[in-house]
């Protein structure tokens, strides 16, 4: 299952460098669509080596490859609604990193969050989820309630919060993560995207 890492991978900052370069091009819709020829997919009969790790939320208009304009085996993309971190989305991301090593785990979070929007109304007691969806709204509640007092959009402000937890959850919850991390091995950043301007900022 381990790939052995090719000579010459980028650094985490050449990646970093690499998507927002990529995002810029969104932005402006100026998409180049790289890497997603007949030859590409050739390359990658033999195995994968992203870049990156992108964990983000479900929603349809959060696709990391055509919002950082990146290709066929650039992004190991796991997602699920509010960019929470089960231990199903560990495991996912400690196999992108330990065996196909990524050097770059990003949370993005993004504006406009349904899921952030669901946590809010649970908490304001406005609407309570029903079925399984306790399950998505409930690691959003604590940053719905740090930043409820903010001046600002609440779903953004909560948002970006949520996205910096989960990258913090990651190391505290994860020995595998913390590891490499700590051996400089890996970067793990939160991020928002801002669906109106079509822009990534770091967090």
């Amino acid at each position: 299952m381990t790939n052995t890492p090719r000579p010459g991978a980028p650094t985490a900052d050449e990646v970093l460098a690499r998507l927002l370069a990529g995002n810029e091009r969104f932005v402006a819709s100026k998409l180049e669509h790289p890497r997603q020829s007949a030859g590409r997919r050739g390359e990658l009969t033999d195995g994968q080596w992203p870049v990156a790790a992108v964990l983000t939320c479900s929603d349809s208009r959060m696709s990391p490859e055509i919002i950082f304009d990146q290709g066929l085996g650039d992004l190991f993309v796991v997602r699920v609604a509010g960019n929470t971190a089960n231990d199903i989305v560990l495991g996912s991301l400690e196999y992108a990193t330990e065996h196909l090593h990524a050097p770059v785990v990003m949370v993005m979070g993004h504006s406009k969050c349904g899921a952030v929007s669901a946590a809010i109304a649970a908490a304001s007691a406005v609407e309570q989820p029903e079925g399984f969806l306790s399950s998505l709204t409930s690691p959003i509640l604590f940053a719905v309630e740090t930043v409820k007092d903010r001046p600002g959009d609440l779903v953004t402000n909560a948002a970006k919060l949520n996205a910096k937890m989960v990258a913090d959850q990651l190391t505290s919850r994860s020995p595998v993560l913390s590891c490499l991390e700590a051996l400089g091995e890996i970067k793990i950043v939160a991020s928002f995207h801002d669906m109106d301007s079509g822009r990534v900022e770091l967090l």
